[in-house]
Formats: structure tokens, sequence, C-alpha cells
């Protein structure tokens, strides 16, 4: 049967947020693409599969970044003492605007998908920008590292550099229906699919929003957008939107704030009202948790426990560049750091998270968004990593989930040896 095989090793997975599996020295099972069960002693059924024996590795499910920029890979690290509209003016808008050129598309593209291919990531939710060419262009190279990805045209018609923003709404709904289109029907992806991905409310008008909806219900597509990351885009958001109650509000006027037939990431979430948790749990919309983006660009700390409490579904993100990290290995560790400091600055009532938390906030549960996603639970899609932690050395036996905790904390000291996508190993991808 094509992509099954048993894996043997320390298999550690998310059963809920609060609830890790950890099997030591077992047997994974991949049963064409999909997870058959985790087995002490393997079952008769699966004794003819090949068998690959890591025994002594940890085997992890893939990780999952929500929200991640593309086309700023190439400037990470740099303007972190700006907050983000500064941010924005001055990085992110003019290096977006360079996409218009194929050939410098090509080789800022490449440099951050072979990054995420060798990185612990398998599933991303990825903004590309405005331009057709160059977002067809960048889904062409995910669809052939192997990860599974959403792909988004950024639309914005208003509010922006000169040399990225575009013409007008029309135009912005003719070259986003033109991208789909191509998308859907020209390119016959397997791995790597459209979302629709309005930058923000300053950045596109009352028309595009109205656009959009359209081309949402005429496709099906789920969306992508940011939501109250910084105090003074929620004010602008305000003046730009006087009519609606806050800014969750002012994306479901248009109907683009998740609820059936529309599923919908939310990035940073930071600063919000009750009555927009109130909506994001009726509509199930994602929140994309982006830790170190928001200390970065000093936006603040986003209420996890309040999101958890509530139900509403998280996961976490990178936010290159806001982040300076692909790996959702780091944002894990920051999204625990920054979780103890919103506790104790800002509510003692809403608890830090715990390390199985935050794994499951990178695996599982971001993985909710792209299915039965992010866990070793039978019927699951098989993402998983085999990762060699010898590097890190201790002078007596660490548990399981204290090696995941390293892990988590210290993944560059971690080889990651095997990556599963839906049951097909992308490091060895062209052998």
């Amino acid at each position: 049967m094509e992509n099954s095989f048993v894996l043997k090793g320390n298999v550690c997975y998310s059963i809920s947020p609060g609830e890790l599996a950890l099997a030591a020295n077992s047997y994974l099972v991949c049963e064409e693409g999909l997870c058959a069960g985790v087995f002490q002693e393997l079952p008769e059924q699966y004794r003819r599969l090949p068998l690959e024996d890591c025994t002594g590795k940890m085997i992890l499910p893939g990780l999952v970044d929500l929200h991640v920029h593309a086309p700023q890979y190439t400037f990470r690290c740099l303007g972190m003492d700006m907050e983000l509209i500064e941010w924005l003016s001055h990085y992110a808008f003019p290096e977006e605007a360079k996409y218009s050129d194929l050939i410098y598309a090509e080789k800022a593209y490449g440099s951050f998908v072979e990054d995420l291919r060798r990185g612990p990531n398998t599933r991303a939710a990825v903004f590309a920008t405005c331009h057709v060419p160059a977002s067809l262009l960048l889904m062409d190279l995910l669809e052939a590292s192997g990860l599974v990805t959403l792909v988004g045209k950024v639309n914005m018609d208003r509010n922006s550099h000169p040399d990225l923003q575009e013409a007008d709404a029309r135009t912005s709904i003719r070259d986003t229906e033109d991208w789909v289109s191509r998308a859907l029907k020209e390119k016959a992806y397997r791995n790597t699919e459209p979302i629709l991905t309005p930058r923000f409310i300053p950045s596109c008008s009352d028309d595009l929003m109205v656009g959009l909806k359209e081309i949402q219900r005429k496709y099906g597509l789920p969306l992508q957008s940011h939501l109250s990351e910084n105090k003074g885009e929620i004010a602008w958001v305000r003046e730009l939107c006087p009519a609606a109650a806050n800014y969750s509000a002012a994306y479901d006027h248009f109907g683009l704030f998740g609820g059936e037939g529309t599923p919908t990431i939310m990035a940073h979430c930071v600063w919000m009202e009750e009555e927009e948790l109130e909506l994001m749990e009726a509509r199930r919309v994602f929140v994309a948790h982006c830790p170190q983006s928001n200390m970065n660009l000093a936006s603040g700390i986003a209420p996890i426990r309040r999101f958890l409490n509530r139900g509403i579904p998280v996961g976490l993100g990178s936010d290159v560049a806001g982040g300076c990290h692909t790996s959702i290995f780091r944002a894990m560790s920051d999204a625990i750091q920054v979780s103890k400091l919103y506790w104790r600055l800002l509510d003692q009532q809403a608890a830090p998270l715990t390390i199985e938390e935050a794994f499951y906030l990178g695996t599982k549960g971001g993985g909710a968004f792209f299915g039965k996603v992010g866990s070793f639970l039978p019927s699951y899609e098989f993402d998983a990593l085999v990762i060699d932690d010898s590097g890190l050395r201790a002078p007596y036996d660490l548990s399981l989930s204290q090696r995941l905790a390293r892990i988590i904390y210290q993944p560059d000291r971690c080889a990651i040896e095997r990556k599963f996508v839906r049951g097909r190993d992308i490091l060895r991808i062209d052998s």
C-alpha cells in the first residue's frame, strides 16, 4: 500500500490541551497516509508493512504555523525597535513591493520555502503579496516542497506604499479572482490551496471587502487576516469604520468573520473586548497567537487563557518577520513565557500556559484548521517528525515529557532526521 509503514520509537502527541499521550519504545502505524494508531506491540495486520527502527528517537506530530508572511522572510530581525504601523511603512511594505519582479521573488521565496522544508513545521497558512504571478510562484515552490499550505494573495487598495497598493477595489477583486481560478483550475495542486487574504481593515476599502465576500461565496474559500494587534491600529479602524461597534464587527459586517462557510484565521487578537470574544466563540474564528511578534513590535500580550476558557480555537503563528524564527517550537516557548507575564502583571486569574497546552496549540490546536491534523489519533493525517535529541545531554535519565520540554526550549540542539507530510518523507523528496 502506498504511504504505509511503521515507525518504532518514543511517540508523543496531544489528545487534548491538557493531556499528552506518551508511548515509549512503541509502534506508530501509517496506513495510506493516515495514522492507524500507536501500539506497544505491533498488531498482526501491520507486521508486513516496512518498519523503520527509530529506537531512542522522539516521534512528534508535525508543527502547524497559522500565520507567516513569506515575503517578509528577507528582513527578519530588522526594525525590532519600531511599533507596528511604523514598521510596516519602513520595512514590510517597501520589501513586498519588490515582488513585482519575478526574478527577485523566486530567489527570496526559494530561501523561505527551503527553510520551512528543513524545519519542524509541516503545515502553514501563508501571506504572499498582492502580485498574482509571484503568489502563484510561491504556491509552485511550496507544492514542490511537499509541505501542506494555504497561500493568500494579499488584498490592499488603500493606505499602503505607493508601489504596492492596488489601483482600486475593482482591480484587486479582478486580480484575486484571476489568481483563485488559476490556482484551482490550471495548477492542479495537491498540497497547496488558496485562502482569501485581506491584509487588514485599514488597507481594504468597503467595496473591496464586499467583492471578497462574493468571491468567497463563489469558491468556498477560507480567509485569513489580522485583528487587534496594536492599539494604534485599533484607533485607526475606529476612524475608518465609525459605524462598527469594534474591530471584529468591522469584519463581520461584510460576512468575513467566521461562521458557516467562512473558516477564518485572525492573527494576534491582543486587545479584545468582551463582545468580540462572544462573537469569535459563536463564529468559531481561529486565533493565530504570535507571541514573539507581539513582543518585538511592542503590541502586547494576547489573552490566550480567556480564549481557551471559552473554547475559542487557538493555534500558533511565527508571524515572520514580526517574529524572527519560522520554527513553531520557538512560538511554543514564547507563548509559555508571555502567558506568565500576562498572569503576573495583568490578570492573576489567567493561569500561565503549561508545556502540554503550548504543545497542543502548535500541533493539534492549529492543525484543526486543516482538518484532522496535528496528532497521532486514529484517522489523523500522518504528519510526523523523527527527532534526535541526544544533543540535549543530561547526567540522568529523562522522562519523555521532560525530553519534550527540552526540545521545545532548545530545538536548535536537536536534529530532525525524518519529516513526514501525509505519509511522505519530504526530507527525502528527491530520492
